[in-house]
């Protein structure tokens, strides 16, 4: 049985991680190599760097930001923001990230995924989905930083993604992100058919909260200012997660 994995995620803006709620509202979390290293310690299996202005901010993630949590760490590291070109996707490689998050960029332009998995390989091309529930009952996917709406469903992107060579689904509930009300289990429960791993974001809160998402069908499940603030302890959330029947690493 592969093993489930726990995820923290580092959302950060001007050099500092932040969190907010529903992708609003922003405060301060700490410095991001700090955090990083102490996530590594604490034995969290991975690590998310997303550089969250970049892409409205019309530039690249920094790849000194990078480098500097890279050097803190023994665990995959996974890195987004404003990643648009392959080029982007081996400077964020050759700063020390593992696996490379697109969004935007492959909405506007779905070869990417491909151009990205034939020159690097499935296995570090990470789509990264913004999704939020409309009037009728379906996920729509948004770009922008959740600022600009699609005509996109979830399910239906995450299918193309997957087909055009992306290894990994890293999904986010706008409706969730940051209320500590649980994650969108019908979201998940839509994306669990994929080929490929889902990493699920937005709406932890209690550790009951994560087995309900491994149970909907993610293989990973993230979360931010919820292991920033020490609210739930990574190993005892894995004992947890181990106690009702999950496969986990521990230490």
């Amino acid at each position: 049985m592969v093993a489930a994995r726990v995820v923290a995620c580092l959302d950060v803006k001007d050099g500092r991680v932040v969190k907010g709620v529903k992708f609003v509202d922003l405060r301060d979390q700490g410095d991001p190599v700090a955090l990083a290293r102490r996530y590594d310690e604490e034995g969290i299996d991975e690590l998310v760097f997303l550089d969250i202005s970049a892409t409205n901010e019309g530039r690249k993630a920094r790849a000194a930001w990078v480098s500097a949590v890279a050097d803190e760490l023994s665990i995959p590291f996974t890195v987004g923001g404003g990643v648009s070109s392959p080029d982007d996707v081996r400077t964020l490689l050759r700063a020390g990230a593992d696996k490379v998050a697109i969004n935007s960029a492959a909405v506007k332009r779905p070869a990417l995924l491909r151009e990205c998995a034939d020159l690097f390989g499935a296995q570090c091309v990470v789509l990264a989905l913004d999704a939020k529930l409309d009037g009728d009952g379906v996920h729509r996917v948004y770009v922008d930083a959740g600022k600009t709406a699609t005509a996109l469903v979830a399910e239906a992107w995450a299918a193309e993604a997957c087909a055009l060579g992306a290894g990994e689904i890293l999904v986010t509930s706008m409706d969730r992100d940051g209320t500590k009300e649980g994650f969108d289990v019908s979201l998940l429960e839509k994306l669990r058919d994929l080929p490929v791993p889902v990493v699920a974001s937005g709406g932890g809160g209690t550790m009951a909260h994560f087995d309900d998402a491994l149970r909907a069908g993610a293989s990973a499940v993230l979360a931010a200012s919820l292991f920033h603030e020490k609210a739930i302890e990574v190993a005892a959330l894995k004992r947890f997660l181990a106690d009702r029947g999950h496969s986990m690493r521990l230490l």
